[in-house]
């Protein structure tokens, strides 16, 4: 077979080889946490990426520690941020914590029920309108 053909053969295979790249799409960690049920608005502005497994273990990023005021609390986001999600719960939280007088604690849970969030903080309790959450906070 002549070099001209045999160029002319792979040139056409590779035109015509699926391209999933264009068609894939890759969600943001705030569409993944809409999909559960969640506001976009727990999680901070500036999550520079995110690993989520079939089990729901996940990981975000940050590119550093982020502190933000919501709902007249103080929260704070460690630069990597773990836990388990599924339709909307969030558990064994790590690295959100919330300003309780003097003492920051960790934010253990968060489930959604209706248009309610509610957060397990240590012995707290707590529970705010998903609204609260719709935006979400830059870090200051």
């Amino acid at each position: 077979m002549s070099p001209l053909i045999l160029f002319f053969l792979s040139s056409l295979c590779i035109t015509l080889l699926p391209t999933t790249s264009s068609s894939a799409t890759v969600l943001s960690a705030y569409d993944v946490l809409g999909s559960y049920g969640f506001p976009v608005g727990l999680l901070p502005q500036g999550i520079t990426g995110y690993e989520i497994d079939q089990s729901g273990k996940f990981t975000a990023y940050l590119k550093g520690s982020c502190n933000v005021h919501i709902a007249g609390r103080h929260l704070k986001y460690k630069s990597t941020i773990t836990g388990n999600i599924s339709n909307d719960k969030l558990t064994d939280l790590v690295g959100v914590s919330v300003k309780v007088l003097l003492f920051w604690i960790g934010i253990d849970k968060v489930t959604v029920t209706g248009n309610d969030l509610y957060f397990k903080v240590g012995i707290y309790n707590a529970d705010y309108s998903t609204d609260t959450f719709s935006l979400s906070p830059t870090c200051g």
